[in-house]
């Protein structure tokens, strides 16, 4: 298994023995099946890596553990419906849920908020502790709204959780799915490659995956305190970016107020608030006091003394950056915009137009929006606010697709757009920028020429066009193909070969499927529908003709 798989099994592993901690729960993994879950990372399939994934992690989950297992996109290429409760919760099911995932095969849209809510009304979440664990590679496809779902199960259900994994998700992307976690109290993973898969198992997947305690006796209930006299705000800390710069008057900097030990060193924590300036009525004795601001910190010891007010000023030795991340010079900021903040010794990331306060030193700041990139390095001193422009110098596009010139537009969510980079590199290759699904596809993308592969089951075609900075861009292909339904009655195979043999005398095949119907769409031209009858390889054939932004029906006449 290479490395991302790894990552995804870890991942999933966590999700998964969290449930246990919770000894009531019970859980339904939802597996996105949709046809892009065929792209690949890594030289493997997305479906491929989840199937290995859930095989691996589910030989160690408990027998007792009730779990079931949802799909969604599996058996129809057009359907908003196609969700499918493939294993019911129940103890013990981690080989039929192992066995059911080995046979999906990815084909259409991502309803993934029906399939959430189907799953939390069968864990009767209104009743019983529940969660659920969605695996998705992509963003709702039938018109639903992932975040309004969850703000109503968090209402109305006893204590519903929903877990997500962002399988493949760029950040703007996976913002539009985290709020399933969010409002409900669950977990967000961005599953992007082994290295951040890694860092989010060591930040904050760890603990939960980790049983709960028995909680511990309780204590025997101590003396009263003699009565202390009130000393009002006792503690009223200031603070600064830099030594001497002005005191922060506004934000909301955390403090957090430790006792301390005899050796100065942190003990038990005694209090903690959001302000600026800090005020806390704190008795007389040693303290050690964090304070935070976003990614700035500092720490240090002060004693307050009775019948007198400690205002220390902490020095954070930070700065603050302002970023606009803007598609081009002039234009709004564009809220989807992932930017990173590398600084030294760590990384934040926010959307859109925020501002951050990190440590001073050497920053590069990364602004993304989908396929387009810009970065910036910033030397930043403490005490410095920089307020900056960041272009990406990018404009948008949207791909369709339609059966023949002038004809219907392809609605169907298995039409795949991959952009490519116009120009071919030494090796014949060129520069890949991304592959998505369904009609009205949107992405931004760098100023430059590009090409866009549209394909459509087994008709493809390639068009040239150009992306100019800050302006919308429409990429229309015509496929110049139909759709092709069979059916062979009694068949155990049907196979789509073209009707004019090559001149060893073979045709070239197009399509199969082993069922007695299939449909799928092919270039206009002439066919040959082959039904292979039985095991011994008897078979029936009918020739047929697709014409462009037409509907073919042919039947194989096979006697049954």
């Amino acid at each position: 298994m290479n490395l991302l798989a790894k990552g995804i099994a870890a991942l999933a592993a966590s999700l998964i023995f969290a449930v246990p901690a919770l000894a009531a729960d019970r859980a339904i993994i939802i597996l996105d099946a949709s046809g892009s879950m065929w792209t690949q990372i890594g030289g493997q399939s997305r479906i491929a890596i989840a199937r290995q994934t859930l095989n691996d992690v589910l030989k160690g989950v408990p027998d007792n553990l009730e779990l079931g297992f949802m799909a969604y996109g599996h058996r129809s290429k057009g359907s908003c419906d196609d969700i499918e409760l493939m294993v019911p919760p129940a103890a013990g099911t981690a080989g039929e849920i192992s066995a059911a995932a080995a046979k999906i095969s990815p084909k259409g849209m991502t309803p993934l908020t029906a399939a959430v809510k189907q799953a939390a009304e069968l864990l009767k979440y209104t009743e019983d502790k529940a969660t659920v664990i969605l695996i998705t590679d992509g963003l709702e496809t039938c018109n639903a709204d992932p975040c309004a779902l969850a703000t109503e199960l968090e209402k109305s259900g006893v204590d519903f959780t929903i877990d997500v994994v962002g399988f493949g998700l760029s950040a703007s992307e996976g913002k539009q799915v985290a709020c399933l976690a969010n409002n409900t109290g669950g977990q967000y993973f961005q599953a992007t490659d082994a290295q951040g898969l890694t860092d989010a198992l060591a930040k904050t997947v760890a603990q939960v995956a980790a049983p709960e305690a028995a909680p511990a006796p309780a204590p025997e209930p101590a003396p009263a305190p003699a009565p202390v006299a009130d000393t009002g705000p006792s503690f009223q800390p200031q603070l600064s970016l830099s030594d001497g710069g002005p005191l922060i008057k506004d934000g909301a900097p955390f403090w957090e107020i430790f006792a301390a030990n005899a050796d100065g060193s942190k003990g038990d924590s005694v209090t903690s608030g959001y302000s600026a300036p800090g005020s806390f009525d704190l008795k007389p004795g040693n303290y050690v006091v964090d304070v935070a601001w976003d990614k700035a910190q500092t720490e240090q010891t002060v004693t307050v003394v009775a019948g007198a007010i400690a205002n220390p000023t902490f020095v954070l030795n930070a700065g603050q950056l302002k970023i606009h991340p803007r598609p081009v010079a002039g234009q709004d900021v564009d809220g989807g915009t992932a930017v990173t903040i590398k600084y030294p010794d760590d990384t934040t990331s926010h959307y859109g137009d925020e501002t951050r306060t990190v440590p001073a030193g050497a920053e590069t700041v990364t602004a993304e929006l989908d396929k387009a990139k810009a970065s910036v390095d910033i030397q930043l001193a403490a005490g410095q606010i920089v307020d900056q422009d960041l272009v990406l110098n990018a404009g948008h596009i949207t791909g369709n697709a339609t059966y023949a010139e002038g004809g219907d537009k392809v609605t169907d969510g298995g039409v795949t757009f991959a952009v490519l980079g116009a120009k071919k590199k030494i090796d014949g290759s060129r520069d890949e920028f991304g592959q998505s699904y369904g009609p009205d596809n949107k992405r931004w993308l760098p100023a430059g020429d590009y090409v866009m592969d549209v394909t459509m089951d087994q008709a493809k075609v390639e068009i040239p066009f150009t992306v100019t900075a800050g302006q919308e861009t429409a990429v229309d292909a015509d496929l110049e193909a139909g759709v092709a339904a069979i059916d062979a009655p009694g068949a155990q195979r049907i196979v789509i070969f073209g009707a004019k043999k090559k001149i060893d005398g073979s045709r070239l095949e197009f399509s199969s499927a082993y069922d007695a119907k299939m449909q799928t769409t092919l270039p206009a031209g002439d066919y040959i529908a082959s039904a292979i009858m039985d095991d011994s390889g008897t078979t029936k054939e009918a020739p047929f003709t697709v014409k462009a932004g037409e509907r073919t029906e042919t039947t194989v006449p096979t006697g049954k």
